[in-house]
């Protein structure tokens, strides 16, 4: 009899030590539940569908931190469908298609570096032992070995900054590969002397030069520099070219290509792209 009582204490104890679980883990699934659907955060199906089309480069050439935060700034209408120039027209044409929007036109653009001054045409004012590096070399008197203060440093920064191979060091100046720049622009941000810019790819001519002194101190520190003359510009009949600041600009949007403005240029420093 004491036997049956035990025995059944022991059960009734079990069963309300299972209910007690089950009650326990019924009320935690519940407050989850609540939990969820309070603090949910709406997920935009167009994001991610952007997100997947995006090249995955996280260069930050759009303007935002990664593809993630771009995807989110188009979806949310905040940037424009083409912002991305890794992936240029045939991204562009996938996102618009993911918004209901055209693409619009869409120019490929390149990095362009705007000096000619090799170790050949340049003059060296010095010698430079400090850090290998352009933004280093800028910030001390003298900027450098070359005498142009204007022109390519040669250091690297820039080839650097690219994640894309697409740019080198070579005879003392920064040159871009064309074929595998992303117009990211990165580069052009590492550049302390502001020498590189994007142009169209299928620009024709270009001024390879960024030096605003006068003729005579051009002419002094660089075989090849610009010296303001002005006899392109007369000879362009689209009127792409004008003189700014003692440098010739060429509006890739106006030039034809005709390349009469080489032609005339007594400094060769009007090169095609």
């Amino acid at each position: 009899m004491i036997q049956s009582v035990v025995l059944a204490s022991a059960a009734a104890g079990v069963l309300t030590a299972a209910a007690v679980i089950g009650i326990t883990g019924l009320l935690i699934a519940v407050l989850l539940g609540v939990a969820a659907n309070v603090f949910e955060v709406p997920v935009d199906e167009k994001a991610i569908a952007i997100r997947d089309v995006l090249p995955g480069a996280n260069c930050g050439g759009c303007g935002y931190a990664g593809c993630d935060a771009m995807a989110a700034a188009i979806a949310a209408g905040e940037a424009p469908v083409n912002g991305c120039p890794v992936g240029g027209p045939a991204v562009a044409d996938k996102i618009g298609e993911i918004m209901g929007v055209s693409a619009g036109e869409d120019v490929k653009k390149v990095a362009f570096v705007k000096c000619a001054g090799t170790c050949d045409k340049a003059s060296v004012k010095a010698n430079y032992y400090g850090i290998s590096d352009c933004r280093s070399a800028a910030a001390i008197p003298g900027r450098s070995d070359k005498a142009c203060a204007y022109g390519c440093m040669g250091f690297g920064s820039c080839v650097a900054a690219c994640g894309f191979d697409a740019i080198h060091i070579e005879h003392g100046v920064a040159v871009v590969d064309k074929e595998k720049c992303v117009a990211c622009g990165k580069c052009a941000e590492e550049c302390p002397n502001h020498l590189i810019e994007l142009i169209p790819y299928d620009a024709t001519k270009v001024v390879s030069c960024s030096n605003q002194d006068k003729g005579p101190k051009v002419m002094a520190v660089c075989e090849v520099g610009c010296i303001g003359c002005g006899l392109c510009a007369k000879q362009c009949e689209a009127e792409a070219i004008t003189v700014e600041n003692n440098i010739a600009h060429i509006d890739q949007s106006k030039c034809t290509g005709c390349g009469k403005c080489a032609e005339k240029c007594p400094k060769k420093i009007i090169l095609a792209h």
